[in-house]
């Protein structure tokens, strides 16, 4: 079993108290995750948040601020996830954009929306980078610092 590291983005984006969503299938489950994905070659992590938006939900973002990092290793699995979370402003949608085909849709909840109705979760990082948002937890994007020339 040989250790394998993903690096992932997400976002908090919050309107009105309610939060955006994605429903995904994933191995043939339903599950609710914020609009996240993997980083790729040659681009940085707000790129990579600002991205993964825009294909999941068709909106275009402003990457605010880093809300917190966080690492996940399952039990019994080589995987290992480290998820870079940023809190995210709308700034447009873009119309009739197909949305990445693993994507159901996009939904807007409240916490207590998916406390309360027997949602699945992607995984424990969704409540857990609401929980921080909520609490304040926050840095600037300039503590990730970039040397990708372009």
């Amino acid at each position: 079993m040989s250790w394998t590291p993903h690096i992932t983005v997400a976002s908090v984006i919050e309107n009105n108290n309610k939060y955006l969503f994605v429903e995904e299938f994933v191995q043939d489950l339903v599950v609710l995750n914020q609009p996240a994905g993997h980083l790729e070659e040659n681009e940085t992590i707000e790129e990579a948040c600002a991205r993964e938006v825009l294909e999941e939900t068709a909106y275009r973002v402003k990457v605010d601020y880093l809300i917190s990092i966080y690492q996940e290793r399952r039990k019994n699995s080589p995987d290992m996830w480290l998820r870079f979370c940023f809190k995210c402003t709308i700034k447009d949608e873009v119309f009739n954009r197909e949305l990445d085909k693993n994507i159901i849709r996009k939904v807007w909840l409240t916490k207590d929306d998916i406390l309360n109705q027997n949602y699945n979760l992607r995984s424990n990082m969704v409540l857990k980078c609401i929980n921080d948002y909520e609490s304040g937890l926050r840095y600037p994007n300039e503590i990730i610092q970039s040397s990708l020339e372009k």
